[in-house]
């Protein structure tokens, strides 16, 4: 990750391992918390052991905010580099687990914007709900609206991911219709906002909403690819800069292949893929973020049904 601030401080990646009855360390980017980052890559989680062990054992995105008393096992690691909440969240292909992605966020002055996570249990409401969320140190406001906030499929930022099973961005959440918090949103300085929906092996809906600050951005860069007709590459369909501004399909005009750079073998393997140095990126892919100050990134494929509708790049 690069020197600025940003909501997330961390994203790890951690994969079945041979024989499937543990989770191994499979890359993550740390920014300054390159201490947690040594120690935690020999770490090896079982089914429902830490909190990669417990997504896998519940089968469903988690926020755990509070690692004191909890099942988190790194809590001094953590503490001693300001992290102080994670977010675990399963990727699946099919009933197959590719891996658990965890972000890590820490609080310290100033620190808004929010990451919550939303339900619906068709058993029981047409709706989804909060489970939790959160809210960085500046949000209160914000968070006491979400929490008395429920979405229909296709109604604000969660919903309309719910319903197109694939991210959706908003790039200004304070002046948009769609956006049904954009009052609240303006009172804290949360402005940009992207939803992705979290399929799981349950008839049960998980979307995860980031909403980023000026000061905090969740990612200072993000992108969406899509796959093409043939489901041989993907291109490019849009994303932001903080930057730049709007990323347009112009952008990045060349389609990436199945296995082509970062990108490409999140594609591949439906596994976050993880890139410590973008200008190594084939056909100049990581140029435009390089140009401005951006070193890595980490690609994270969105899977439905099986089958993926969406590379997510988030760039540090």
């Amino acid at each position: 990750m690069s020197g600025g601030k940003t909501f997330i401080r961390a994203i790890e990646v951690w994969v079945p391992s041979t024989r499937r009855n543990t989770l191994e360390f499979g890359g993550g980017l740390y920014g300054t918390a390159s201490r947690f980052g040594d120690l935690s890559n020999a770490w090896v989680f079982e089914h429902g052991q830490g909190l990669p062990g417990q997504a896998w054992a519940q089968g469903r995105p988690i926020i755990l905010k509070t690692f004191e008393g909890s099942y988190f096992q790194r809590t001094e690691l953590a503490h001693a580099e300001g992290i102080t909440c994670g977010i675990a969240v399963p990727i699946y292909a099919g009933d197959f687990l590719t891996s658990v992605l965890v972000m890590f966020c820490g609080d310290d002055q100033d620190h808004a914007g929010a990451i919550e996570l939303w339900h619906n249990d068709p058993a029981e409401s047409n709706d989804l709900k909060l489970v939790d969320g959160y809210y960085g140190t500046t949000a209160d406001t914000f968070e006491f609206m979400s929490r008395r906030t429920t979405f229909r499929r296709g109604s604000g930022l969660p919903g309309l991911a719910w319903e197109a099973g694939a991210p959706v961005f908003f790039e200004d959440l304070g002046h948009s219709a769609r956006f049904l918090r954009a009052d609240t949103a303006l009172k804290v300085g949360i402005n940009r906002g992207y939803a992705i929906p979290c399929p799981v092996q349950s008839a049960h809906n998980y979307v995860m909403t980031f909403l980023s600050a000026l000061g905090t951005p969740i990612a200072p860069r993000f992108e969406l690819w899509v796959p093409d007709a043939t489901r041989e590459h993907l291109v490019f369909e849009g994303g932001f800069c903080e930057a730049i501004g709007v990323l347009a399909p112009t952008a990045h005009p060349a389609p990436v292949a199945r296995g082509q750079g970062t990108i490409g073998r999140a594609f591949l393997s439906g596994v976050p893929a993880i890139c410590r140095r973008v200008s190594a990126e084939p056909d100049a892919a990581g140029a435009s973020a390089a140009e401005v100050g951006l070193t890595s990134f980490a690609a994270i494929p969105v899977i439905g049904e099986g089958r993926l509708s969406a590379v997510v790049a988030w760039y540090f």
